[in-house]
């Protein structure tokens, strides 16, 4: 039966049109049931879409790609198409993406319990996945950046969802503006390469790129614009600020943005590889960005005490990861980095999502003793830990092995690194949350509902089974040396993470290290301060004088107009009495006036 396969294009439509659906909830066009049938709707719809992936994903595995084109707009020498290409990454993205969002909405199932505002969550994270739904497809850098730009309306939507908290709307403010920086020079590149390629389409892109004849300095600087839109999706130093404040949006989006969206600026750089190849400096660049983050993201988790920083960091730190294996022209691995950290973030967020909710605080270092209460969010988190770590026999050792084979020795170290502080990290909030005596902000934690445990339970499953998925597809390839290397580091992490927390007098160990390295990690590296004295100082400083200039010169000009206008009517006035010779006398010495001028200019 080939519907299915026939019918790929269409999976980004189900919760499309869920969420349209939705809406009638939203403003109260259906009042008799309440909001929550808006949320099983738009369930059911995801659940179509998953269903639609698999079956078409099995039909054409093993199916060379196709592309499909439609002409959107045809003008001079401007044509605009909508390219979608159906293969089995493009397919199995859907998957993973609709798959996801069914158990995220699920999760916003017992998670938004008592919220009133079911119908206009469930539409937004039905336009969240469409958004994916469409770039997983899309086979055009144009309506690629398009689909990213719904994915940046989406994001600031979602996390403004609680809209009458200040925190709230300063979050959903920041992630908007900060990603403005990216997308804006994305899309100058996007428009600048055009007139070099004559095309958008990331098939032709790569037959031109092989035989493009290019000014080295012109390919650089679009390669660098290129690279900007990606390096703000993934929360890359320095646009990673973002990320954190958009944790004020209600748990469940977190779980499908910063598993799945983050990651999506990473596959349209993965797309756009044989283009970045064209400008080493670019390619260079790229390796670097993710080498800083990876390492400085990752030390910043351990300094940080609240759960929502904690994971964003790591998400950072991961994203870093993914921008080696682009770097490194590796896009194969890179994509599989990206499934492997999807699963395992998603755990990860599910798990500890149920402590920030059922919680009075989400500090660690006021947590305790949880683990008798709360033992699937705490097996949860060891899980998720050890799926994203290089811990055999999970898919993180296979996919970061494979990885550090790839890429230089230096780049190498920088993988064990990260791979044993990421395990460091998780693990220290494993033992302060869970291990040790109950604090008073732990004593009343209880288990939470079970359509938030059932999506953790699934996503247990798919972490563990991983790799016997990969190996199913034959993308699993051992790398003994490597891989026990990757494995003593994330030993060595969790080893001495567990030996110094959870002693009880940890935090003398801590001490240990100088309070003012401390403070630069805990503090994201200055670098909102380094904002505040850079780039706001400047645009305050032009807001100033282009006020000043507003103020005193231009509408200086126009008030001096109006003043003489006003002082000439008011003198006028005073000629105007209603005799006729005054009236004469005037005219005569406006006569004689010019007949002067005139006379001494001869």
């Amino acid at each position: 039966m080939d519907f299915f396969k026939e019918t790929i294009w269409f999976i980004p439509c189900y919760t499309l049109i869920g969420g349209v659906v939705a809406l009638l909830w939203s403003p109260g066009i259906i009042k008799q049931t309440g909001s929550r049938p808006a949320g099983y709707v738009n369930l059911l719809m995801t659940s179509f879409a998953f269903l639609h992936s698999i079956i078409a994903l099995y039909q054409i595995w093993d199916i060379p790609p196709q592309d499909i084109r439609f002409t959107w707009l045809e003008a001079a020498d401007l044509t605009i198409s909508f390219d979608i290409r159906v293969s089995a990454i493009s397919v199995g993205a859907l998957v993973l993406i609709t798959g996801l969002n069914v158990l995220s909405q699920l999760y916003a199932v017992g998670y938004l319990e008592m919220d009133w505002g079911w119908a206009r969550f469930f539409a937004l994270m039905g336009f969240f996945e469409a958004g994916m739904g469409g770039l997983a497809l899309c086979n055009s850098l144009f309506f690629s950046y398009v689909y990213l730009e719904i994915l940046t309306l989406g994001t600031y939507l979602l996390v403004g969802f609680w809209f009458a908290q200040p925190l709230v709307v300063s979050g959903a403010r920041d992630a908007f503006w900060t990603k403005r920086v990216g997308d804006i020079l994305l899309l100058m590149s996007v428009i600048a390469l055009y007139p070099f390629s004559k095309t958008w389409n990331y098939t032709d892109l790569g037959i031109w790129a092989k035989t493009a004849d290019i000014d080295p300095t012109i390919i650089t600087i679009l390669c660098f614009g290129l690279i900007a839109g990606p390096l703000a999706k993934c929360a890359q130093i320095p646009l990673q600020l973002w990320l954190d404040e958009a944790m004020e949006g209600p748990l469940p989006a977190s779980i499908l943005r910063n598993s799945i969206v983050v990651a999506t600026g990473a596959y349209v750089l993965i797309q756009l590889q044989p283009v970045l190849e064209l400008s080493p400096i670019a390619s260079e660049t790229v390796l670097v960005i993710g080498s800083v983050t990876a390492v400085l993201a990752s030390l910043i988790a351990i300094a940080q005490v609240d759960l929502k920083r904690i994971l964003s960091y790591t998400v950072s730190a991961y994203m870093g990861l993914v921008f080696i294996a682009v770097g490194t022209d590796h896009p194969q691995t890179a994509l599989l980095l990206i499934v492997v950290y999807a699963i395992a973030m998603a755990l990860l967020y599910t798990s500890m999502g149920a402590i920030i909710l059922n919680s009075i605080t989400q500090d660690v270092t006021q947590l305790g003793g949880l683990w008798s209460r709360r033992p699937f969010c705490g097996i949860g988190l060891l899980v998720g830990m050890v799926a994203l770590t290089s811990m055999p026999p999970f898919g993180g050792f296979w996919i970061l092995s494979r990885l550090a084979v790839e890429v230089s020795t230096p780049l190498m170290v920088i993988i064990a690194l990260v791979n044993g502080l990421t395990a460091f990290s998780l693990m220290r909030v494993f033992c302060l949350v869970f291990l040790g005596e109950a604090k008073q902000m732990s004593m009343r934690s209880p288990e939470v509902l079970w359509p938030m445990i059932i999506p953790m339970m699934i996503l247990m499953g798919y972490g563990i089974h991983l790799p016997l998925i990969f190996d199913q597809f034959n993308l699993l390839t051992l790398h003994q040396n490597i891989g026990l290397i990757l494995t003593i580091f994330t030993i060595a992490g969790i080893v001495s993470s567990a030996v110094i927390y959870t002693r009880k007098d940890h935090q003398s160990i801590v001490n240990t290290i100088p309070e003012s390295l401390q403070k630069i990690f805990a503090n994201d590296l200055y670098i909102q301060d380094i904002y505040k004295v850079t780039i706001i100082a400047v645009v305050n400083l032009t807001a100033k004088v282009a006020s000043w200039c507003d103020k005193y010169i231009v509408d200086g000009v126009v008030n001096l107009v109006g003043f003489t206008t006003l002082l000439g009517g008011q003198g006028l006035k005073y000629s105007t009495s209603g005799q006729s010779q005054l009236y004469i006398f005037s005219i005569l010495l406006g006569l004689v006036f010019v007949a002067l001028i005139f006379g001494l200019s001869m």
